[in-house]
């Protein structure tokens, strides 16, 4: 008997409610409650590869947005708050704490004097490439019992979930 062959806390879940519940389809909790499951598993596995790198996982998205930006590594904060999906005062908070900590500067916006533009500093730039480079190591860890094709099958069905259009 294979590890997908026994029944996981899933299932188990699925049976006790089936029995209290026995008139409702549970098939999509076979899915969903995986899917929350992992989604804990990888917030966990993000976060102890951030911190290898002396990172929260709110610090990795900012820095990260900086470092895929085109050279110099540079976005106004409305460019920021676009890629990182947050509000506008926890952004202000957060560029207060990231330049604090010498991993980004802030300097006037040669075209537009009423605005900013945040700049990933060198340190900023080694802490998110270490903390990437952990994070893909430690990932490719967690997948290592799914071949290739499984693993672009996995991506293909998941892609369908995220963007159902």
């Amino acid at each position: 008997m294979t590890s997908s062959d026994r029944d996981d806390e899933v299932d188990l879940l699925i049976d006790a409610w089936s029995r209290r519940l026995p008139e409702v389809d549970l098939t999509p909790l076979d899915v969903m409650s995986r899917l929350r499951r992992a989604s804990h598993r990888l917030n966990r596995l993000r976060a102890a590869a951030f911190a290898s790198a002396g990172l929260s996982a709110w610090e990795f998205d900012v820095l990260a947005a900086l470092r895929r930006a085109e050279e110099p590594h540079e976005m106004n904060p409305a460019q920021l708050i676009e890629a990182t999906m947050i509000g506008s005062a926890a952004m202000t908070n957060r560029l207060e704490k990231l330049t604090a900590r010498g991993l980004i500067e802030r300097r006037p916006n040669e075209q537009d004097r009423r605005s900013i533009l945040v700049r990933l500093t060198p340190e900023g730039a080694g802490r998110v490439d270490a903390a990437m480079t952990e994070l893909v190591r430690r990932e490719a860890e967690e997948l290592r019992g799914l071949s290739r094709a499984d693993q672009a099958a996995l991506a293909r069905i998941l892609r369908s979930l995220v963007d159902p259009t």
